[in-house]
């Protein structure tokens, strides 16, 4: 049965990885209407929103609650008009340049999409917000979806609070904590309800096969080398997409204006646990013909460029103010998600054989060719 939620939303971003989850469950369990803008860089496919209604080719719905336009945020004249034409009750941010691999090959396009595409759908909510009559007013939402990554590195224990101090390490990181700063100042100055939060690592069905989850999965498949940087130490806490998106949904109809909310999984994993788990995994669901286990592909690479040790979230407040709680260990999580994998090739062979075939990204080299 759908929840009472329904609220007229805009989700930019909407085709990408978490947008789409966010999407998919608006559409099945509650009675929302959705516009989706994503302006379809290599990572928005439209196929992430193919069992919601939409036609992946021509980009039509035939879902009455799903409308799609292709626009970029950072077109002003665009933004002014999607709002003029939906009239929104919210909106749920998530357009971002967000692979932190790529932002330290080309951090331009990180500055123009965070930063200045933040800049300017702020000004277009602003602008719709003012003509608001009171009480479309106080419903009004405008929700930006960050990251922990904004925070820096953790040392061996501790996590990361809403009180925590910004120290963004990466081009990406840097340019979310820009982002951030942005929709906290349109709050504070010219009063426009915002919300943000600040997830951890999210993983789970229709991640863009660079990151590093679906990397293994499909490598492992391929028989490729499973890329694993330095020792495989790093420690990231995982959050099931799907239960970001129920965190996303809580945030919107119970959080407090102005408030920011950090989400995460409690599922803390050295990369290279991340790694020999989803071996062990396919060991079972897809044994190898020579009978040798996928570890036997783990290969050890040269780090990345400024590469945080540790990242932890704290989600008290999300759980004790809004009663949301994750329902997926990293256990059962991440079973899902290898099972995905290995029934969806439809989705992910496309991929592969065009936009990103698993090549090592984040080395560097193009930076310095300039932004």
């Amino acid at each position: 049965m759908k929840s009472g939620y329904s609220k007229r939303c805009i989700v930019t971003g909407g085709a990408g990885f978490i947008g789409s989850a966010l999407v998919r469950l608006l559409l099945k369990e509650t009675d929302a209407t959705v516009l989706v803008v994503d302006s379809l860089t290599y990572a928005g496919v439209p196929a992430n929103l193919k069992e919601v209604g939409l036609d992946p080719l021509t980009l039509a719905s035939s879902n009455p609650a799903l409308k799609f336009v292709k626009a970029d945020i950072c077109d002003a004249k665009r933004m002014a008009e999607v709002f003029a034409a939906f009239r929104p009750d919210t909106v749920f941010h998530l357009a971002a340049e967000s692979h932190v691999d790529r932002s330290i090959d080309g951090p331009g396009a990180f500055v123009e999409t965070n930063i200045t595409g933040t800049a300017t759908l702020l000004q277009a909510a602003k602008a719709y917000w003012d003509a608001l009559d009171p009480a479309q007013k106080a419903l009004f939402r405008f929700q930006h979806i960050s990251t922990d990554e904004v925070y820096g590195s953790l040392g061996a224990t501790g996590f990361f609070t809403e009180a925590t101090p910004y120290s963004p390490h990466s081009p990406y990181s840097a340019s979310k904590a820009a982002s951030d700063h942005l929709v906290r100042a349109w709050h504070d100055t010219y009063g426009l309800p915002t919300l943000i939060t600040n997830c951890s690592n999210n993983y789970g069905p229709y991640h863009f096969p660079e990151k590093l989850i679906p990397l293994v999965i499909l490598n492992c498949l391929d028989r490729k080398p499973l890329p694993v940087y330095g020792k495989g130490a790093n420690i990231r806490d995982w959050l099931y997409v799907e239960d970001h998106a129920r965190a996303l949904l809580a945030v919107n109809e119970k959080g407090a204006p102005g408030a920011t909310y950090n989400v995460g999984g409690h599922n803390e994993r050295t990369n290279l646990e991340v790694v020999e788990t989803i071996c062990a995994i396919l060991d079972e669901l897809r044994p190898r013909p020579d009978g040798a286990s996928y570890s036997s592909l783990i290969a050890f690479v040269s780090d990345r460029p400024g590469h945080d040790l540790r990242y932890a979230i704290d989600p008290a407040k999300i759980m004790d103010e809004l009663g949301w709680k994750p329902r997926e260990t990293f256990e059962t999580g991440i079973r899902k998600t290898v099972e995905w994998y290995l029934a969806n090739s439809w989705w992910w062979e496309p991929i592969r054989k065009g936009r990103y075939s698993g090549e090592r990204l984040g080395t560097g080299e193009n930076a310095r060719k300039g932004m």
